[in-house]
């Protein structure tokens, strides 16, 4: 029965974080740690509940993705615009996911192993809240997705593939991309959850894929299916939350949270509480 309550807590912790800049892989590692000593919950266990947080991306945008891809498969039978901007939209996210699907199978053993490290995890909650910091404060907040170039839709890929380290944050590693090249707060915000959706579902599923009929899974897949839907029912409160949120709102409080819970978790770490890996 403990599997069940580690399961629910940790779908509760990915719902609050998923879609924050603050890291979710982070903190599931962390918790997990605290819930599981001396055990990871695995990349495999949050690949697969992160399914459940991007299901509700894609019900919370639905009319949003249905349009782009509508719009995309007219154009690409010559049957719509080519260049309307819901058009150019779709190719920018294709173009955009390639990124963290190559540099994920190529360094497939590190993300599952060394990289989990929670010095790694500690240390880049602290550089990377920096860096967010220092891009919403440089941001020019005058761009739109409208506005978005071939070579801006390829670095936002490359920033959404730095959260395949622990303590990156997804969210946090393409909303910062987008402040440093101008665009406004609502936009990265919206593009950083349009981008994850088939990097995060692919990873996720490819996961399942991987994991049928094994013995290794820390949490088993009852439990495991339980944490993907208290994900998936959370994720659409925090998604409105945050979409209002950044309306109005710098990123400051989230700077200053990542670093906080680094500095806390390199105390925890230096003292034997916590386990690195």
């Amino acid at each position: 029965m403990y599997d069940w309550l580690v399961a629910a807590v940790l779908g509760i912790v990915q719902a609050l974080t998923e879609f924050l800049p603050i890291s979710s892989s982070a903190h599931v590692r962390i918790v997990g740690e605290f819930m599981l000593p001396g055990q990871d919950p695995g990349a495999f266990f949050t690949a697969i509940i992160q399914i459940g947080t991007e299901a509700a991306v894609v019900v919370y945008f639905w009319r949003d993705i249905v349009s782009i891809i509508s719009k995309w498969c007219k154009a690409l039978v010559g049957k719509h615009d080519r260049k309307d901007p819901e058009v150019r939209l779709g190719w920018l996210i294709i173009v955009g996911s390639i990124p963290i699907v190559i540099l994920g199978l190529l360094f497939q053993d590190a993300i599952e192993g060394a990289l989990r490290s929670l010095w790694i995890t500690a240390t880049m909650l602290i550089v990377f809240g920096l860096i967010i910091g220092l891009a919403d404060w440089v941001g020019k907040k005058e761009r739109t997705l409208e506005d978005m170039t071939w070579g801006q839709g390829i670095a936002y890929g490359f920033a959404q593939a730095l959260a395949l380290i622990p303590g990156v944050s997804r969210s946090g590693g393409t909303i910062m991309a987008g402040r440093f090249m101008g665009f406004d707060r609502p936009a990265a915000a919206r593009y950083s959850f349009l981008l994850a959706i088939p990097a995060v579902l692919g990873s996720g599923f490819y996961s399942v894929f991987q994991t049928l009929g094994s013995t290794d899974m820390v949490i088993g897949w009852g439990p495991t299916i339980l944490a993907t839907i208290i994900a998936f029912g959370l994720g659409l409160l925090v998604i409105h939350w945050f979409l209002g949120y950044v309306k109005t709102k710098s990123f400051a409080i989230f700077v200053w949270y990542r670093v906080a819970l680094g500095l806390v978790l390199y105390v925890l770490l230096g003292t034997g509480v916590l386990a690195a890996t």
